[in-house]
């Protein structure tokens, strides 16, 4: 099996960077979405390995972007780390409820990113 390939949903293109940057140095394959509406349509036809998704997206936030993605069957066993400056008390719950599998606040921590990549993806 070849890398692991990760799709970032992002939209803020400095946040985009750095996280490609990030997964590259760990020698993952990235896929890059700019809104939520992407995202999924990259989701259904790449079914990436993991998916990082922000949750403050355009035309389709990231909590409406996961619960679409984990409705379709074929993509219900790719895990979501909800990546976002949302951070109050509430939003990690949010997210989980939403369907992400697990939760990284901006600003990134190196370390809890690749725990939780480790994680996921063994």
């Amino acid at each position: 099996m070849g890398k692991h390939r990760i799709l970032v949903i992002e939209d803020n293109r400095d946040n985009m960077m750095l996280v490609t940057d990030i997964l590259h140095s760990l020698d993952y394959d990235v896929l890059l979405a700019g809104d939520g509406q992407r995202g999924v349509e990259m989701a259904r036809a790449e079914k990436p390995d993991l998916i990082l998704m922000d949750l403050a997206l355009p035309f389709m936030d990231g909590w409406t972007a996961t619960r679409t993605i984990k409705a379709v069957p074929e993509l219900q066993h790719i895990p979501i780390i909800a990546l976002t400056a949302h951070a109050m008390i509430g939003d990690r719950e949010r997210a989980l409820e939403a369907g992400c599998d697990d939760y990284v606040s901006k600003p990134i921590n190196m370390g809890e990113l690749m725990s939780k990549l480790a994680h996921f993806l063994g």
